[in-house]
């Protein structure tokens, strides 16, 4: 044993409690968190692959999708995009790529290190991609994979979708789409929208702790996959490998995150139960709730109206106001955690999420009050009263 090493001091577990209003995780339903608990079956036991088959059940249902290949892959929201562009892509592919935001920035790393050649469509950070931008970018071009963030967490925009999907589809494309922050939280219809490719994560409108990638092939994919010239890149990821186990094989490729499967099938169950479409009014009035109170103090969201993402708000920060200060104070004496700005939005927006289990009234209000108090302590002239009152009318008329 190292000398000076102590095992009493390092104390039992237990974490704060904490309302994640961030941009992820979000919070865990109790009942997720008692499914992770329970006992660790063999990941070729009988029973096991039972659960795995209804898991792929509940996710197809989610996804509003009849792919056969949608599993979910070993990893976070990362990991399905790596999974995503290194099953699809191979060396000299021309790939189209939509950059509204770190995650579109992401896309173009991970094609790039492909050997792809990379068409970056650039939109301008906290706005959503115009059709016109796509179809000129897209003029002459024969892609392989045209690819978007369907609801960047980095700037809060939720992307349209039939026209640039129209365009892309125009050109030969397969469409790849990032749903990791709109997974559950918003309408996300794969087999209507014609994608045919699509990872989200876990730890999002899922409302499962992060760990797992869900992610859906149509029959192009799995032919362009099936066509490949090379090898997938990534042995871990290859879903030639990996689709047998998760398809009617059940061969063995690399011993699956058992309690993590537990964990997303209770989450899927939890969300079907409430409903689709009830959720994502949900996640619309508690987003609607925030913006009334946060303009109503006096504060201005960052991204138009009609761009924005109900599940990852982005609040500008006001003057006078100090971004770490702020956010620190909201966590340690409110409990509650929010997202601070990335890239060219580094210090000038909060990023608040509303995400699943934590899409709220009572994160709402709690939220406002906390900021509010938080803001007036700097000296900020904010409106406390006229906050809550506005979010609350929105909810009153809800009823």
């Amino acid at each position: 044993m190292t000398p000076g090493f102590n095992i009493a001091d390092y104390r039992d577990l237990e974490p704060s409690t904490r309302v994640l209003m961030g941009p992820g995780p979000s919070d865990v339903p109790p009942r997720v968190l008692r499914a992770m608990a329970a006992p660790t079956l063999g990941h070729l036991d009988p029973e096991f692959l039972e659960l795995m088959s209804e898991t792929q059940a509940l996710l197809r249902a989610v996804f509003k999708t009849e792919n056969a290949l949608t599993i979910p892959v070993s990893g976070t929201g990362s990991a399905g995009m790596e999974a995503c562009f290194a099953n699809l892509v191979e060396p000299g592919d021309q790939v189209a790529i939509v950059v509204n935001g770190v995650f579109g920035t992401r896309m173009v790393d991970c094609a790039g290190r492909l050997g792809a050649e990379v068409i970056s469509i650039e939109a301008e950070w906290g706005r959503a991609v115009s059709a016109e931008a796509v179809e000129k970018a897209l003029a002459g071009k024969q892609p392989k994979i045209f690819a978007f963030v369907h609801a960047e967490t980095s700037t809060g925009v939720l992307q349209p979708v039939a026209d640039i999907v129209a365009l892309a589809k125009a050109t030969g494309a397969l469409v790849m789409m990032d749903c990791v922050t709109s997974l559950a939280g918003v309408d996300v219809a794969l087999d209507d929208w014609g994608i045919d490719a699509s990872f989200s994560g876990t730890q999002k409108c899922l409302s499962c702790p992060p760990g797992l990638a869900p992610l859906s092939f149509n029959e192009k994919a799995v032919a362009k996959l099936r066509g490949r010239k090379d090898k997938v890149p990534s042995w871990y990821l290859d879903l030639t490998m990996v689709g047998d186990y998760w398809g009617a094989s059940r061969k063995y490729h690399h011993t699956a995150p058992i309690n993590m499967i537990y964990a997303l099938r209770e989450a899927l169950r939890i969300i079907l139960e409430e409903g689709l479409e009830a959720r994502f009014s949900r996640h619309l009035l508690n987003h609607n709730a925030l913006v009334a109170g946060v303009e109503a103090m006096g504060l201005a969201m960052q991204v138009p109206s009609e761009e924005r993402l109900p599940t990852l708000n982005l609040v500008r920060i006001p003057d006078g106001a100090d971004d770490l200060a702020t956010r620190k104070a909201l966590l340690t004496q409110f409990g509650i955690e929010i997202g601070a700005g990335l890239g060219p939005l580094a210090g000038k927006v909060w990023r608040v999420g509303l995400q699943g289990h934590s899409a709220t009234e009572r994160n709402v209000m709690l939220f406002l009050v906390g900021l509010a108090s938080v803001l007036e302590k700097q000296g900020v002239k904010v409106r406390p009263a006229e906050a809550v009152g506005a979010a609350q009318a929105v909810y009153r008329a809800a009823r």
